[in-house]
């Protein structure tokens, strides 16, 4: 919900906005095989990743949110992160916003899933993160609704600005 909150403030403020949910998606988990590396980018595994990494290559702003499970981000999310792999190098330049959600108060509940969040960021030249929504504190259904994250990631998608020249 804080996802659609943040594109929906995007697309308020005139930017062409895309959902896609990793949980409607078939992704396999990277098997190390490093096909991607030798067969120019194309990797062995036949799933909705590829279409997905078209995406997120013609992507200005990528938002990456995630529940946290355990105290890290979700199994989606990382394989996600880990299928990348095949075409990595070519996100470059790309501005990113991470949104977590956790049923603990404490914005420290979030802070492994942002660290694995944060370092793929660091293997994508140029890359940088522009924000964070803690969606933290939400544990019922409806929660988010109330809390004041809801708001914040309308803002913060409202406030993107278009890419400099």
């Amino acid at each position: 919900m804080l996802c659609r909150q943040f594109l929906r403030g995007a697309a308020d403020a005139g930017h062409e906005t895309k959902e896609i949910r990793l949980s409607e998606k078939r992704i396999n988990p990277c098997i190390a095989c490093y096909r991607c590396l030798q067969d120019g980018h194309a990797c062995a595994q036949k799933d909705d990743m590829a279409d997905i990494q078209r995406e997120m290559l013609a992507a200005d702003v990528i938002v990456l949110a995630t529940p946290v499970y355990f105290y890290s981000l979700s199994a989606q999310m990382k394989m996600l992160i880990d299928r990348c792999l095949p075409r990595y190098r070519e996100m470059k330049g790309k501005r990113f916003y991470f949104i977590v959600t956790a049923a603990e108060p404490r914005h420290d509940a979030a802070y492994e899933a942002l660290g694995s969040m944060r370092g793929f960021l660091r293997c994508l030249s140029g890359a940088t993160e522009e924000g964070v929504v803690y969606g933290t504190g939400t544990w019922g259904i409806g929660d988010v609704f109330k809390h004041p994250s809801y708001e914040k990631a309308y803002q913060m998608g409202k406030e993107v600005k278009e890419e400099m020249a």
